[in-house]
């Protein structure tokens, strides 16, 4: 039997961020329209290593997609100059169930969750925004930006990290990549700097606070919330969640795992009614996205395995055609 196996360079090399959306946005429509299985992922902590490894393992029956993800995230990681998340994606055949290749998934899961705002920015931003404001400053925020600048005319990003220093070179990187990506990147000194003029906010970090303030941000805001995956974890202050238009990507993983919406029902300043949608939805016109250009408008993401195997079962097919990866028996 044989497997492909395809490295992090084969991924980057099969697939751009246009087409990540395009596959995510797919898998979406197909989660909310009943034509996914998707578990709840376990969840498994390694406490001595401030870490969690996660299963994820998903079927998309009209795409014929089948696979699983195992991908880890460990704090202690950034101290030792490694990635704070691991993963690798193995990809099934969906008639006999048989194997048929298995791919680095950390840069896939940086790119699938970028896809995922690339998707919400596109359906919920304001067609005119202009100015980007980026929390975090590791993988997960270079993929963000890059989304939102595939579907938006992105002309200004802030970029606010707590250390001074990562977001500095997370500027001067991305102000390298080109276009859509525009050279005015600015590291902000504040949250409020970061906030102030942003028309697209993407929040990508572990924190367990929010990290900026509701009074900062200006009418018509769009914000993509997709740090924390945990009751615990908290991006987005509460306030903001409880006038905005909530969409999220799937809501039985959302109300199992997202303290930015867990946090404000415990407070009792938000029901579940109060949850617009899911992004699939809105994506195939079930419901409708923004209403009007002052409104805010948030999407959740906790994230959700047919992102991973929708994007694997894009990047298998392209690596044929480019002869990508190599073929092992097993």
């Amino acid at each position: 039997m044989k497997l492909c196996i395809l490295s992090g360079a084969d991924v980057r090399r099969a697939v751009t961020m246009a087409e990540a959306i395009q596959a995510v946005k797919g898998a979406y429509i197909q989660l909310s329209a009943g034509q996914a299985i998707v578990p709840l992922r376990t969840a498994v902590p390694v406490q001595k290593q401030e870490g969690v490894t996660l299963f994820m393992p998903a079927y998309l029956s009209a795409s014929d997609a089948l696979g699983a993800k195992i991908v880890s995230v460990f704090a202690g990681n950034l101290a030792r100059g490694l990635p704070l998340i691991h993963a690798v994606v193995i990809v099934l055949d969906a008639e006999t169930g048989r194997p048929v290749a298995i791919m680095d998934g950390t840069y896939l899961t940086a790119l699938r969750t970028g896809a995922a705002s690339g998707v919400a920015t596109d359906l919920l931003a304001r067609p005119d925004a202009r100015v980007a404001a980026i929390f975090g400053a590791g993988a997960q925020a270079r993929t963000q930006l890059e989304a939102v600048c595939t579907v938006r005319s992105i002309e200004k990003v802030w970029v606010y990290d707590a250390v001074t220093e990562r977001a500095a070179a997370y500027a001067e990187e991305m102000k390298t990549r080109g276009r859509p990506i525009p050279s005015a990147i600015a590291v902000a000194s504040s949250p409020a700097q970061a906030v102030r003029d942003a028309d697209v906010i993407c929040t990508a970090t572990t924190s367990t606070t929010p990290v900026f303030d509701d009074a900062d941000l200006k009418p018509g805001v769009h914000v993509n919330g997709i740090g924390s995956y945990t009751p615990e974890m908290q991006e987005v202050p509460a306030e903001t969640v409880a006038r905005a238009r909530v969409v999220v990507d799937s809501r039985s993983a959302s109300l199992a795992e997202a303290g930015d919406l867990l946090i404000p029902l415990k407070k009792g300043l938000i029901r579940k009614a109060d949850i617009h949608g899911e992004i699939g939805e809105v994506a195939a016109g079930q419901i409708p996205g923004r209403q009007s250009g002052d409104e805010v408008t948030f999407f959740k993401s906790v994230g959700v395995a047919v992102q991973d195997v929708a994007v694997a079962a894009w990047i298998l097919r392209r690596a044929a055609e480019l002869g990508l990866g190599i073929e092992v028996d097993l």
